[in-house]
């Protein structure tokens, strides 16, 4: 049981920069193996969740050397991978489970793939079922639908797949698998979703267009290796960010943060709430947008948060119900169930963490009600071994009256090991 004792003790001041980006990190790494030449990979997110996929292709003979935060990965080109003599593992990451089962199944050869406890329980149908109708022969638990799973790849078939959901994964599984198979293969979408595939498949120089919310990617003879710089993480630093918007006389600065468009939902729902920020510095990288935000305390009011919208934030619902509870008014939160499908069922666990700690809220179908302006009291809860839950639970403590105690942090390291020494380092006594 770890004890949070900052209890408004401290306000926010200084200037930092947050680890790469988790999605950006998984998607160099996979192109990178499978691209002919050497890639490297600069602010690498050395993370649980990002070693999971570095690990898979190593022991698909990539050779991958890592140098603090740089990666240098000589990759094996589209038809270089050999088969792996053991199971694949992929810890607690959802992201190298789905992109994976998209590549593997265009190989030529039998994989068993599998995870922990919490990655077991997430389904795994979503990906599963367009990748069968390419051509993919799967075993595995409830007709394939969650982990451990046994595929046999190679002779796939290119199709046109409507997304039933809205999944960045689902949508990064189908073009690398499209990239192993015969004739073209096109995802449409329901609405736009982070596009990080897209951007890094042209700069690897893959045949790929894209067309409103409909993509197509045509099997590529080869990949070309090409140098990447990873930004910083919004979604990590979100969570910094929050802490700064709700403690009077906080001022962050927290540069070479990658912009996104399909990423940046989290500012839009800080400008609808009053928040005060700025961006400057801002440069293209790669096909990513990057810049420095300065963020202000500054009084908050409660909004509505549903739509198009939802997936630009998903990652950042848990902290943006915290903002919540100390905005003045009433916000809601909907058309976000898939949260329901994450590393835990991130609705459920966001009310308890929230109602124990004092908070108004109450739990809906899709998402969630609070109601602003109260005081959080601190007092014992989980985080559900759920890395945004457990930085949640850090951040609130900034703003309770009283001690709260948490049963693990350790989950953070799935994205951000270094949360708890960045926090230290902009902490200021009042």
């Amino acid at each position: 049981m770890e004890a949070l004792m900052y209890k408004r003790k401290y306000l926010i001041k200084g200037e930092l920069q947050v680890p790469g980006d988790k999605s950006i990190s998984h998607r160099a790494v996979i192109l990178g193996s499978i691209a002919n030449g050497r890639t490297e990979i600069v602010n690498f997110l050395d993370s649980e969740d990002c070693m999971r996929t570095v690990e898979a292709f190593r022991l698909m003979g990539v050779s991958i050397q890592k140098n603090d935060n740089v990666l240098i990965i000589d990759g094996k080109g589209l038809h270089g991978l050999v088969e792996p003599t053991m199971p694949l593992y992929f810890g607690n990451s959802g992201t190298t489970a789905r992109l994976m089962l998209g590549l593997l199944s265009g190989l030529p050869f039998s994989t068993l793939v599998y995870g922990d406890k919490s990655l077991t329980k997430r389904p795994m149908e979503r990906v599963i079922k367009p990748l069968q109708q390419m051509g993919v022969q799967t075993i595995g638990r409830k007709e394939s639908n969650y982990l451990p799973l046994a595929l046999r790849g190679g002779s796939l078939t290119g199709i046109t797949y409507n997304i039933p959901v809205k999944s960045a994964q689902v949508k990064s599984a189908l073009l690398l698998a499209g990239l192993l198979a015969n004739g073209k293969t096109t995802v449409i979408e329901q609405g736009q979703t982070r596009n990080h595939s897209e951007n890094m498949l042209k700069a690897f120089g893959a045949s790929i267009e894209v067309e409103d919310n409909m993509i197509t990617i045509d099997s590529s003879m080869s990949l070309k290796a090409t140098d990447v710089y990873i930004p910083g993480d919004i979604s990590s630093a979100a969570f910094l960010m929050a802490a700064a918007a709700i403690i009077p006389g906080s001022n962050l600065v927290i540069k070479n943060v990658g912009l996104n468009e399909t990423r940046t939902g989290f500012l839009d729902v800080l400008t609808n709430m009053g928040g005060l920020y700025t961006l400057s510095n801002i440069r293209d990288s790669g096909g990513e947008t990057i810049g420095d935000i300065s963020i202000t305390y500054n009084e908050l009011t409660g909004t509505v948060i549903s739509g198009e919208i939802v997936p630009r934030l998903i990652d950042e619902i848990p902290i943006i119900a915290l903002l919540a509870t100390q905005a003045k008014g009433k916000t809601i939160i909907k058309d976000a169930s898939e949260l329901r499908v994450k590393e835990t069922d991130r609705i459920q666990a966001v009310v308890d963490v929230l109602t124990k700690l004092g908070a108004n809220i109450v739990e809906t179908k899709d998402g969630m009600e609070i109601v602003g302006g109260t005081n959080l009291t601190g007092g014992t809860v989980s985080s559900y071994d759920d890395h945004r839950i457990a930085m949640m639970i850090v951040i609130a403590s900034l703003v309770t009256t009283d001690i709260v105690k948490v049963d693990e942090l350790q989950s953070i390291a799935i994205s951000y090991p270094r949360f708890m020494q960045d926090l230290e380092s902009v902490l200021r006594n009042m």
